[in-house]
């Protein structure tokens, strides 16, 4: 177990997030909150830095719609969409350093991803339509 686990885990449950499965083990912790688009949030806490990501959908190989993405990544204050390694699924990610992470820093990268959800919905609905 990462020695930073604990601390990330405890934030977020001072945050009112559900963890829905957790593993110390490998430093994993999955949450939810549907109330800001949270599904399925992975965490991973890989000192010095704690990994962030969310799926969010799949997507054709359209350069269109992967040039579309890079522009929305300039108005996204904290992460970023990115492909996983199939190139295949889109994922809001983000890094933090673990360090020196304290609640609001977490808090600021969970409410930015309820953020782009609700800014860009009709657009990342298009997204995956497409796909």
């Amino acid at each position: 177990m990462d020695i930073y686990y604990q601390k990330v885990k405890d934030y977020i449950l001072e945050l009112g997030h559900a963890i829905v499965f957790e593993s110390e083990v490998d430093n994993l912790i999955v949450i939810e909150n549907e109330d800001i688009g949270v599904k399925n949030m992975v965490i991973g806490i890989a000192s010095p830095i704690v990994i962030i990501e969310q799926y969010l959908f799949d997507v054709r190989d359209d350069p269109e719609v992967f040039k579309r993405l890079l522009v929305k990544n300039r108005d996204i204050v904290f992460g970023a969409f990115v492909l996983d390694e199939s190139a295949k699924k889109v994922i809001y990610r983000n890094t933090l350093q673990v360090e020196t992470l304290d609640p609001k820093e977490l808090e600021s990268t969970l409410n930015a991803l309820g953020l782009l959800l609700s800014e860009y919905s009709t657009e990342l609905l298009e997204f995956s339509k497409q796909s």
